[in-house]
């Protein structure tokens, strides 16, 4: 089995006696033997939170997510429970009269079970303030390990250094049963088979060896000799069909669950192994050492899947293998991302651990490539057509003809599941080929560059400098898109080209290494990387690394929506309009893509606009909007007008096209604040294109005074500055007001404004140059208001023509004939004001 092992977090500390994954935070908690607990952010590495626990060591420790809370056992015989969010403990009372060993919270109930070196095993219940609930007697030595069974959480397993496991149930203080699991020695693990159709347990024991158990017959089903020191865990992995072991002669174990062979052993040099946690919903797993810790990423979090043009899929669940029909779902009128209720059923088994499944083109077969072997099944009655040694494989699209990559170094080409005659690919070997893709040329992924072949000849079409991830083909055969980590490219392969250069250099074995490249031309690039595409005639849709569901038409990209976790693109079934995605636990949603829109795009991008004016009456309504975006960024904002429903984007438009009248339909219809915004950006536009009139208008209606004010300037209107001076006040816009009336020349009135708004200072600055009969009468007003903040001495500084000063003299006399010049004489009394 070949599966990729990734390290994600290596830690050194204390030695790590316990350790658990919180099933929803990205945080590793670890019991220390120092007596403290540490939490881990386990993606990023660092070290979140210390407690310290006890001064002896702790033995076990536990989430309890569902309270915020974990608890943690040790050698002072204490059970401390803790928040983790604010550090306060919770409870701690004296458990057992011995060390805890062990302890195990249960899924659903508000109990947790210990285990002690007092060789009883108790229940505690924090609904009802730690009460014990139960005891549970019968073991004669140290309790190593608990474990609920997942298919029936109302029994648990203990394991014991007594060499037996026994299996419990919370109701009664006796056990069910015993099994003497290992003879030689004491078990220190008991695991349960997390599946539902086999009912086995894993012992781990003192005797250096891992023994899977049937519990209902009570036999021992396999024995795993390999450890050279006692096993102080095993466990069964919940998604892989693996089981993990780790020895106090420090290393850790895969085996085989199926077969129960050593797969593979690790070591990490931090002495002893002591204890392990598998993540929920993930492939990491993390071991505990006398020197600190290790998560590892199992595998590959992508399921393994394939669906035919015709909707059927075809994915594994390990070595199972499932098959459902998506055409026949009746899904259409579900919402956006809405799960589709699968009716899968049981096609068959694979011989090898699969790590992709690839149908061939019309659909007939099916291969499955893993552990270093491939093999091909007929789809329907899954029966074993052809199989050999390959790492990766590929199709041609006549669905007879494939690819098998034997080694690093060696493509072997199959036509009719028989050896193709022939020599070998033109400019392979001499280097490492890391994939194969299918389709009418096949590629062949390497170091540095992908390079294409000619099916028929062997000979090279292309050798492109690029770091590719992945390259798919269109079903149409002239547009290939080349995934990187850097971007993905679209190319555009011309076959008549090619054949043209072939036939004027004598013979496809006359074509140089590098092939040809004016066959081809990019077409698009996209910046970022995509992780799964397929194409739909000249449409690829596609899913990004930072899951996002999108489509490319031309070098058009178009959004169509984004997820909250990876998902995983299944196909394109037209007839439902929808495209199909999977998560990793191949939970099926789909979205809706109308073929009409795409049919219609394309007919766009080609500058057929009679092809695209008959799809355009067949595009559903509700994508007529999402056409009009796609035609406004094509540059065609008349047609885009006329298509879309959206009467914002059709508002646009219309200010964008100079409609001005179509928009003031539309604002017409519109109330409030967006309204008022629709009526002032028809303004603005009005006046650029100098229809006063309808700019008056939509200003007023939006009430836009400055933008009035401005106008009316601009138009000499003194009447309506005057009115609009009085509207600026009822509105509170004094400085507009004030702006209105300065324009206007009215100097009094602009006085008066100041004073309304206490704004004496001002108020006279501005009288001593355009009003000075008023001064002597503001000025007194000044220093009143001074002297009533306190400020005196000030007040009496300010100078007034009233104190008949030498330095106003002159300059008022001429202030004064100016101002009865412009005004006329100096009155008492204005509207009953004195002045």
């Amino acid at each position: 089995m070949l599966l990729e092992i990734q390290r994600k977090l290596f830690a050194r500390s204390d030695r790590v006696k316990s350790i658990d994954f919180h099933p929803t935070e990205p945080w590793l908690l670890t019991g220390l033997y120092n007596g403290s607990a540490q939490i881990y952010n386990h993606e990023t590495g660092a070290l979140l939170k210390t407690f310290e626990v006890a001064e002896v060591p702790v033995r076990c420790v536990r989430f309890i997510p569902r309270k915020s809370w974990f608890v943690a056992g040790s050698d002072d015989f204490q059970l401390r429970v803790f928040n983790y969010n604010t550090h306060e403990k919770v409870a701690a009372f004296e458990a057992h009269p011995d060390y805890i060993r062990c302890l195990t919270v249960h899924p659903t109930a508000s109990v947790l079970l210990t285990g002690s070196d007092d060789m009883t095993i108790k229940a505690w219940d924090w609904d009802r303030n730690w009460k014990c609930v139960q005891v549970f007697e019968g073991h004669t030595h140290f309790i190593m390990n608990l474990s609920f069974n997942p298919k029936d959480t109302n029994t648990f397993a203990s394991a014991c250094l007594d060499r037996t496991v026994k299996i419990w149930n919370l109701t009664s203080g006796t056990a069910n049963f015993s099994l003497e699991a290992h003879e030689k020695g004491g078990v220190n693990f008991v695991d349960f088979y997390p599946g539902p159709d086999k009912p086995y347990l894993l012992t781990a024991g003192d005797d250096k060896t891992v023994r899977v158990w049937d519990y209902l017959s009570k036999s021992c089903v396999a024995t795993m000799e390999g450890h050279t020191a006692l096993v102080s865990f095993a466990v069964f992995h919940h998604a892989l069909p693996i089981i993990v072991s780790g020895s106090e002669d420090g290393t850790v174990k895969i085996w085989n669950s199926g077969t129960y062979r050593l797969e593979n052993t690790l070591s990490y040099a931090l002495e002893r192994a002591w204890c392990v946690a598998l993540r929920k919903g993930a492939n990491d797993v993390a071991v505990g050492f006398d020197e600190g810790l290790v998560v590892i990423k199992m595998g590959r979090d992508e399921p393994t899947f394939s669906m035919d043009p015709t909707g059927k899929l075809i994915y594994t669940r390990n070595t199972s293998v499932l098959t459902s029909n998506l055409a026949t779902e009746k899904d259409d009128e579900a919402p956006d991302g809405a799960r589709v209720a699968l009716a899968p059923r049981e096609l068959g088994s694979t011989e090898v651990f699969p790590t992709s499944i690839i149908h061939s083109p019309n659909g007939r077969f099916v291969t499955v490539v893993g552990d270093g072997e491939y093999i091909i099944y007929t789809a329907l009655a899954w029966r074993n057509k052809a199989f050999g040694q390959g790492g990766s494989f590929a199709w041609a699209t006549d669905s007879n003809t494939y690819a098998v990559l034997e080694t690093k170094t060696k493509i072997r080409m199959f036509r009719n599941f028989k050896d193709k005659s022939g020599g070998p690919l033109k400019g392979a070997g001499g280097w490492a080929v890391e994939g194969l893709h299918g389709g009418p040329l096949l590629a062949a992924r390497a170091h540095g560059f992908v390079i294409f072949w000619d099916w028929e000849t062997g000979a090279i079409v292309r050798r492109i400098e690029v770091e590719a991830k992945n390259v798919f083909w269109s079903g149409t055969g002239n547009l290939v898109a080349i995934v990187s980590d850097d971007g993905t490219y679209v190319l555009k392969f011309d076959r008549a080209l090619y054949d043209e250069h072939v036939e004027s250099v004598g013979g496809a074995e006359n074509v140089g290494d590098e092939g040809v490249e004016d066959a081809w031309d990019v077409v698009a690039e996209l910046g970022e990387q995509i992780k799964t595409g397929k194409w739909i005639g000249d449409c690829f849709i596609y899913t990004t690394a930072g899951n996002r569901l999108g489509y490319l038409v031309g070098s058009q990209t178009n959004v169509v929506t984004h997820f909250d976790t990876p998902m995983y693109l299944l196909g394109y079934i037209p007839a439902h309009n929808r495209i199909y995605l999977a998560d990793k636990d191949m939970n099926v949603a789909g979205y809706a893509l109308a073929l009409s829109v795409v049919e219609y795009q394309t007919a766009v991008l080609r500058g057929d606009t009679a092809a695209a004016s008959e799809i355009l009456p067949t595009v559903p309504k509700d994508q007529r909007n999402r056409v009009a975006r796609f035609l406004e960024s094509q540059g065609q904002r008349e047609l885009a007008l006329s298509v879309t429903t959206d009467p914002d984007h059709k508002f646009d438009l219309s200010l964008a096209l100079d409609d001005l009248d179509g928009a003031l339909e539309i604002a017409r219809q519109v109330v409030g604040p967006e309204g008022e915004s629709k009526w002032k950006a028809i303004g603005d536009r009005a006046l650029s294109v100098w229809r006063f009139d309808l700019a008056r208008e939509c200003f007023e209606a939006s009430g836009d005074l400055g933008a009035l004010m401005l106008l009316y300037l601009a138009t000499g209107e003194r009447d309506k500055l005057a009115g609009l001076a009085e509207a600026a006040q009822a509105k509170g816009q004094n400085n507009l007001a004030f702006a209105c009336l300065l324009q206007l020349g009215d100097a009094r009135a602009c006085v008066e404004m100041l004073l309304r708004t206490d704004r004496v200072s001002e108020a006279a600055l501005f009288a001593r140059t355009y009003l000075p009969s008023a001064v002597p009468r503001i000025v007194a007003l000044w220093r009143a208001e001074l002297e009533t903040k306190g400020r005196k001495k000030l007040a009496a500084s300010i100078a007034s023509p009233d104190d008949n000063s030498d330095l106003f003299e002159e300059g008022w006399e001429a202030a004064l004939a100016r101002e009865e010049e412009l005004y006329g004489p100096p009155q008492t009394t204005v509207n009953g004001d004195a002045h």
